[in-house]
C-alpha cells in the first residue's frame, strides 16, 4: 500500500510534525515546506495527499495567513488536534549556557519566551523562519556562541544538546492544527466522536445589524459558537469575511437549517469542513 504524503510548514522536528503524528500516527511520509502557501499549493496540485497546518495559538492568537489560504484554495478541513508547545533552548554539544550570545527561532516562539530573555538580557533574540530550522542552521554552521529554541524532537533529529527545558512563559501554550484534504480524502484513524465541529466563512451585506442577524442563525437553534474571526475582504475596503467555528455536523438537519438561514442573508458562504472536535 502506498504511503500517503503529508505536507507541513517548517523543517523536520517542527511542532507541525508532532501534529501530523497526533492526527495520523507514524505511517505517513512527511514533506516539509518553508512557506505556508507552498504547503497549500502542493496539496492543490496533488504533490501531497494531505496537509497539516496551524490555525491558532492560545497565546499568539490566529494564524491569519492560513485563514486567507483556506479561502483561496479548494481544500476541506477533516480533523483538528491541539499540540502542547514546549520550548527548549539547545545548542551544539559542548557549548555551555554561558557561551550563548544570541538565540534563533521563529518570531512567535521568541515572543513566547520573553521572561527567559528578560532574565538573560545579554542574550540577543534573532528571528528565523522556523523553530526546527533554527536548530538545523545552528548545527550545520557549527555556531559556538548561539542557540536555538525548538521542540525536544528537533534536538534529537539534529543532534543538539538541550541547555534549558520548557522556557516558555506560559505552560498553557497550545497550538490548534487542521488536517486538510483536497481531491483525495485522507482521514485520521476512526475513533468515537463525542462532538463534531463545523467551520465556515461568509460575508454579510454592509448594513446595520447584518452580522447580528447572521449569527442569530446559530443562537436560534442552540448551536454553540466556538470561534469567530474577521478578515479583510480584498477589493472592498472596510468590508470583512467572517470565519466561524461551531459545534455540529454539516449533515445534521439543524445545521442544514442554520446554513440555509445564513445563506439567505449572506452575499457569500462556504463550508470549510466538518470534523471531530480535537483534544
Amino acid at each position: 500500500m502506498k504511503k500517503i504524503k503529508v505536507g507541513f510548514q517548517g523543517e523536520l522536528g517542527a511542532f507541525s510534525q508532532e501534529a501530523v503524528r497526533q492526527l495520523l500516527g507514524d505511517a505517513p511520509t512527511v514533506v516539509p515546506f518553508q512557506r505556508f502557501e507552498e504547503v497549500f499549493k502542493a496539496l492543490d496540485k496533488g504533490v501531497t495527499d494531505a496537509s497539516v497546518l496551524p490555525i491558532e495559538n492560545t497565546l499568539a492568537g490566529s494564524v491569519h495567513e492560513n485563514y486567507d489560504h483556506l479561502l483561496n484554495f479548494n481544500v476541506r478541513i477533516v480533523a483538528e488536534t491541539n499540540v502542547r508547545i514546549v520550548h527548549n533552548l539547545m545548542a551544539l554539544p559542548g557549548v555551555r549556557f554561558r557561551d550563548i550570545r544570541r538565540v534563533y527561532s521563529h518570531p512567535v516562539a521568541l515572543n513566547q519566551c520573553l521572561d527567559f530573555f528578560t532574565g538573560n538580557p545579554a542574550i540577543e533574540r534573532v528571528p528565523f523562519y522556523d523553530t526546527a530550522g533554527s536548530v538545523k542552521m545552528v548545527m550545520e554552521k557549527g555556531l559556538t556562541d548561539a542557540g536555538a529554541i525548538a521542540s525536544a524532537v528537533a534536538s534529537t533529529i539534529y543532534g543538539a544538546k538541550i541547555l534549558r527545558k520548557s522556557i516558555e512563559d506560559d505552560r498553557q501554550n497550545f497550538t490548534r492544527f487542521f488536517l486538510l484534504n483536497a481531491k483525495q480524502r485522507v482521514l485520521p484513524p476512526e475513533r468515537p466522536v463525542k462532538v463534531w465541529k463545523t467551520s465556515l466563512v461568509f460575508t454579510t451585506r454592509n448594513t446595520p445589524g447584518a452580522l447580528f442577524r447572521g449569527l442569530s442563525a446559530f443562537a436560534l437553534r442552540d448551536l454553540n459558537l466556538t470561534k469567530i474571526e474577521s478578515r479583510p475582504l480584498r477589493g472592498k475596503p472596510w468590508e470583512y469575511l467572517f470565519y466561524v467555528d461551531f459545534e455540529g455536523k454539516e449533515e445534521d438537519p439543524v445545521v442544514q437549517k442554520a446554513l440555509g438561514h445564513i445563506a439567505e442573508l449572506a452575499d457569500f458562504i462556504r463550508v470549510l469542513g466538518s470534523y471531530p472536535r480535537g483534544h
